[in-house]
């Protein structure tokens, strides 16, 4: 075990992981009727491939990518596609969104072009690059972000691949229960990954209060015998999970402002994602389910449970033996960086960590908001050494100059701002209504400024062209002089 110092600011929350650990990971019954949404990734919209009537296969592509950002979408089930139209999608917080519509045939019968990989050590980085990114495969810790697009981009500099296990947002614990009964699929995932980028080591980070968890890695490691991979263990404090602050608590390095882990070869990864690409390259199985953790005051029974993508929120809860009479309020992800959601009709997605029934007691109660008393908590907590009161002044002014002067895009959501404000003032909640005016400023900006470089480089190219024909014109009257008449 190798311990490090924790990074800039953070807090110690209580986990209440407990409460889903005690039961091994259920797999839970495919459902009657896939819902789909075509946007569940970050980027752009996947493009349909199918259209309504058609049969599709357990596991067969039914969208397409679309951009560089963006990523392919599976069939979870077997079955007949009985809609492609604008559903309610957790992924919008319930605001409607283009979606794949399948009923299940209860066949199972699966996408036989799905090819198994024999050894993924005689396929080159980029041939393995692009047999990854036909998986659909996103990082699973919440972003969604498409996993071969950042393998591609971070290809040319990585050295070092980070797979983050530091699950460290409370009430979570798919990651845990995944490394505990899967270690070894994390481990294949660690390796492959690791030749698809061409790393040289591979460092996998956990908490410290996980001992089941280190035992279960360190085993695989041992089977695996591979030098490249280690364990590094972080201490457990909120948000290590973050990629940046993971990053900082394991090599003691800080990624540049405005900068990617990539500029100093690192690249960071989900342990679920490393699971997928494992399913995918061994089993053929691209991403179609994922584990999500069931907890909080308000369920019955609290547990993990492996889902199918598409599956709706209502069937995990009635796994769990339904809600308690104490349930207050539906959350996706955990209670610091979740998002409300207004009803369990809604499907699970690929970036579906954990649904939480929340009773009033898992929720941190928040009195009327008071003024900013300059006390510089949330300062001190803030794990983005920002200055959340400094941002919070420019975001009520919409000062939007302010708001990029004080580095709101770098602000992670993380919520330590709001929990330390002894004003109860919603920081977050208003940061996260700033920053869209301020992407499209940026985004203003950024096009004025590629304007401007084409404008120049059109009159550069012009008074080339001018300056030619000039030259041509010269050169014509000085030959026509040399005649002799």
């Amino acid at each position: 075990m190798i311990p490090t110092r924790g990074a800039h600011g953070g807090l110690r929350l209580e986990g209440h992981k407990e409460r889903s650990t005690r039961t091994a990971i259920g797999i839970l019954a495919a459902p009657a009727e896939a819902v789909l949404p075509l946007d569940q990734h970050s980027g752009i919209a996947a493009h349909p491939l199918v259209s309504v009537g058609a049969r599709v296969l357990k596991g067969q592509p039914i969208a397409e990518p679309r951009g560089s950002i963006s990523a392919w979408i599976h069939s979870p089930v077997s079955g007949q596609v009985i809609a492609i139209e604008e559903r309610p999608s957790a992924t919008r917080d319930g605001k409607p969104s283009l979606s794949i519509v399948i009923a299940n045939d209860g066949r199972e019968e699966a996408f036989a072009s799905n090819e198994r990989v024999s050894s993924f050590l005689e396929l080159s980085p980029a041939d393995l690059l692009e047999h990854i990114s036909r998986a659909g495969i996103v990082g699973l810790g919440g972003a969604a972000f498409p996993t071969a697009t950042k393998l591609s981009t971070a290809n040319a500099n990585a050295h070092t691949l980070l797979l983050n296990g530091a699950e460290c947002e409370p009430y979570i614990s798919c990651d845990e229960m995944l490394m505990r009964e899967r270690a070894a699929d994390v481990v294949l995932g660690a390796r492959i990954l690791a030749h698809a980028i061409g790393a040289k080591e591979c460092v996998i980070g956990i908490e410290q209060d996980s001992p089941a968890v280190e035992a279960a890695l360190r085993a695989a490691l041992a089977v695996a015998n591979d030098p490249s991979l280690r364990i590094v263990v972080v201490p457990n404090i909120y948000p290590a999970g973050g990629e940046r602050q993971l990053i900082a608590a394991v090599f003691q390095q800080e990624v540049p402002f405005a900068g990617l882990p990539s500029d100093i070869g690192i690249v960071c990864q989900n342990v679920g994602t490393a699971a997928a690409v494992t399913r995918w390259i061994r089993d053929a199985e691209p991403l179609i389910s994922r584990i999500v953790t069931v907890t909080g005051d308000g369920v019955q029974e609290q547990r993990n449970w492996e889902v199918r993508i598409g599956t709706p929120i209502s069937d995990l809860i009635a796994a769990c033996g339904g809600y308690t009479p104490r349930v207050h309020q539906l959350l996706m992800g955990g209670t610091m960086m979740g998002v409300a959601l207004p009803e369990d009709s809604l499907s699970v997605v690929k970036a579906s960590n954990c649904i939480v029934a929340a009773s009033v007691l898992d929720l941190q109660p928040r009195a009327a908001e008071m003024p900013c008393i300059r006390c510089g908590n949330c300062s001190e907590a803030c794990p983005a050494r920002l200055l959340p009161q400094q941002i919070h002044l420019n975001a009520r002014a919409n000062d939007l100059d302010g708001l990029e002067r004080y580095g709101l895009m770098d602000c992670i959501e993380c919520g330590c701002c709001d929990y330390v404000c002894p004003s109860q003032i919603p920081l977050v909640e208003r940061f996260r209504a700033a920053k869209p005016k301020l992407a499209a400023q940026l985004t203003a900006r950024s096009n004025a400024r590629d304007s401007r470089v084409r404008f120049e480089a059109r009159n550069q190219r012009l008074e080339r062209l001018q300056a030619e024909q000039k030259h041509k014109l010269e050169e014509k009257r000085r030959q026509a002089r040399g005649k002799p008449v």
